[in-house]
């Protein structure tokens, strides 16, 4: 096998830790060469996301562009093909700002996951200056009202997507230079505000957490953070919902989805049924909404909604078979009640310190502005993907017309400057792809370490993923996870590594994943309650389930491998406990 990944970037004596936590829900899969060209590296150095993130840290006034390498990215890392978030930046970031820690950094981001050395100062760590530049702008944070950058930006995505060009009139040299010019021209700006918020969010996380400690609350600190409603993430979930009572309201709908999820769409398109179509018209609203989610979304050759909408309609399918107590906005009504209770009840309790009082209600104000904005800036980027790729699937398309690709996604496995000398002369390039799509696959089929630190171990040394083993767990046994979203539920186990096929879920089911994006969070709202193999406070699968109401456990380590499919679970989202009632 190939010792190497066709592409990679440098380690870093400096920044030398680097972490597949966070990172790893971002990007779960090898990186394919066109993202790796405008995201990371290419031929003209730094890429749109390393160089966004060093935008959004230099706002936040934590580092200086001294401190960073000019040639290599030092964010983000492509070892093996996996990506890799530099977690000793991160943890600088804690020590340098007020109020934070790098141990706040690893409880925010990276959970409790095994492997994560402890911080070692370095002595150039420490930064008077940067202390003062990052506590003015914490403290815009937790006053702000509001992230009007955010809202413009958002109508400025939005009406890409209405104003999307004819691909299809494009020449191919003309939809390639779009496609990077597209990309080089608005990616950047859009992950630094998400880089930005993302980071700020975890000021009021830290500050409302901390005084829940200090009152002896400790869990009320992830109930204050719930049911905030607005949060772009749990929004499809929310519209998935009404399309999955439509469908169960229809015997014609219901028909044709009890047939299976293959081919339901173009089953749904091709009835005369006039139920289905008012259905197809629901959800084409929907995809116009939303088809730019889905596995693995801010990979440019993954699938999405839109470009496969029988993945969104195995999502609604386990929601037409839900009960209506299972609907997310009465879950989400409570929640927000019950977070007023608590900030009202602990802010009484600390009367008699007016500042930790003013503290803790900023925490929670800030709270109620970063973390939807946070899911905001996400929803933008993705948004503004979508819109590379469905160029980028045009080209696919005509190279596939040609022979030239074996698949339409094939364009993941060829830098830009590739491309454009494939358009120019075919030859050989299908033979270049497919031996790439080998080592991609290759890749694919290893265990990345969760941890690198100094240098990276080749791909050839990496372990089979089918080759780990752990010990199961058996009745009566637990694992210990993170806190996600509070309460206790129980159910029968159901372990899916795949998304595309949840329909072994059934209502009262719990969900029990090895990690959450977009595609994930829809099948939270059928479930009884959510455990995650990694995670950690600001991991997509906490925002969302404390939105929907789910009992979630995140950092539950192996659990997809731990936990037979089929147990019978009690999930505790207040203590992160996950026991095994009955194998």
């Amino acid at each position: 096998m190939a010792e190497e990944y066709f592409v990679g970037t440098n380690t870093s004596d400096r920044y030398p830790i680097w972490t597949r936590a966070n990172v790893g829900e971002v990007f779960p899969d090898p990186v394919a060469l066109s993202t790796f060209d405008f995201a990371f590296q290419n031929d003209d150095g730094i890429q749109m996301s390393e160089l966004g993130f060093r935008d959004a840290y230099i706002r936040i006034g934590a580092f200086e562009e001294s401190e960073f390498d000019p040639d290599n990215p030092v964010f983000l890392g492509v070892f093996g093909g996996y990506t890799y978030l530099n977690a000793s930046l991160m943890r600088i970031f804690g020590e340098r700002a007020p109020g934070l820690s790098a141990q706040d950094i690893d409880d925010a981001f990276f959970g409790v996951q095994p492997g994560i050395p402890p911080y070692e100062q370095h002595p150039d760590d420490p930064s008077p200056e940067a202390e003062a530049r990052i506590a003015e702008v914490f403290g815009w944070a937790l006053t702000t009202p509001d992230l009007p950058e955010v809202l413009a930006q958002e109508q400025q995505v939005n009406l890409l997507r209405d104003n999307r060009p004819d691909f299809a009139s494009l020449g191919d040299h003309e939809l390639v230079d779009w496609i990077e010019n597209f990309f080089r021209d608005g990616f950047r700006e859009l992950f630094a505000q998400h880089i930005f918020v993302s980071f700020l969010t975890t000021v009021p996380l830290g500050i409302v957490s901390a005084v829940c400690e200090a009152v002896g609350r400790p869990t009320d600190a992830m109930k204050i953070m719930a049911g905030l409603g607005d949060v772009e993430s749990a929004a499809p979930s929310m519209a998935m919902w009404d399309l999955g009572r439509l469908a169960a309201s229809s015997n014609s709908v219901s028909v044709v989805f009890d047939a299976g999820i293959g081919g339901l769409d173009a089953r749904l398109r091709a009835t005369e049924e006039p139920e289905c179509a008012r259905f197809v018209d629901a959800f084409d609203l929907f995809l116009r909404s939303y088809g730019s989610r889905g596995p693995n979304e801010w990979e440019m050759s993954c699938p999405t909604w839109e470009t496969d909408p029988d993945l969104a309609l195995a999502a609604i399918d386990r929601m037409r078979v839900s009960p209506g107590s299972a609907a997310p906005k009465g879950h989400q009504a409570d929640l927000a009640a019950e977070r007023e209770r608590l900030i009202g009840e602990i802010s009484a309790m600390l009367e008699g310190d007016p500042e930790a009082q003013g503290q803790f209600l900023a925490g929670a104000h800030g709270a109620s502005v970063l973390m939807p904005g946070r899911e905001r800036t996400k929803t933008n980027c993705v948004k503004f993907i979508q819109e590379g790729r469905m160029a980028a699937r045009e080209f696919g398309r005509r190279m596939v017309e040609r022979g030239v690709f074996p698949e339409v996604t094939s364009f993941g496995m060829l830098r830009f400057s590739e491309q454009r000398q494939a358009i120019d002369n075919a030859e050989g390039w299908r033979d270049i792809i497919e031996r790439r799509q080998e080592v991609f696959d290759t890749a694919s089929s290893r265990q990345e370490p969760f941890v690198i630190v100094g240098e990276a171990e080749p791909l050839s040394s990496w372990t089979r993923r089918d080759a780990v083993t752990v010990e199961p767990v058996g009745n009566g046994d637990s694992i210990q996870g993170m806190p996600g979203c509070p309460g206790v539920s129980e159910g029968r186990a159901r372990v899916i590594l795949d998304s595309h096929d949840p329909t072994a879920l059934e209502p009262g089911d719990v969900l029990v994943v090895p990690l959450t994006d977009p595609s994930w969070t829809p099948l939270f709202v059928p479930a009884a309650g959510v455990v995650v193999d990694v995670g950690a406070a600001l991991s997509h699968a906490i925002i969302v389930s404390r939105e929907l109401g789910i009992p979630c456990v995140v950092s539950a380590t192996d659990a997809t491998k731990r936990i037979p499919d089929g147990a019978r679970v009690r999930v505790d989202g207040d203590t992160g406990v996950v026991t095994v009632l009955e194998v």
